[in-house]
């Protein structure tokens, strides 16, 4: 698997408590903040509202493309 470098800016309080959290699991903030989000994208993949939403804006998206490709 490769990996992307991005920066996440932080709200001071929280980027403390992610430090604890992740010292008390023995783990990286890196790791809490990969794992945190893997945990979010699957739980909105598994909220139907969301999918239908999702596919909605997509399909929407994909004929204003086609339209500005003619």
């Amino acid at each position: 698997m490769t990996s992307r470098q991005t920066t996440v800016r932080l709200p001071e309080e929280l980027a403390a408590e992610a430090e604890a959290v992740a010292r008390v699991q023995g783990t990286s903030v890196n790791a809490l903040i990969v794992d945190s989000l893997a945990t979010e994208i699957a739980r909105v993949r598994a909220d139907k509202d969301f999918t239908a939403r999702a596919k909605r804006l997509l399909k929407r998206d994909k004929e204003l493309l086609d339209r500005l490709a003619r």
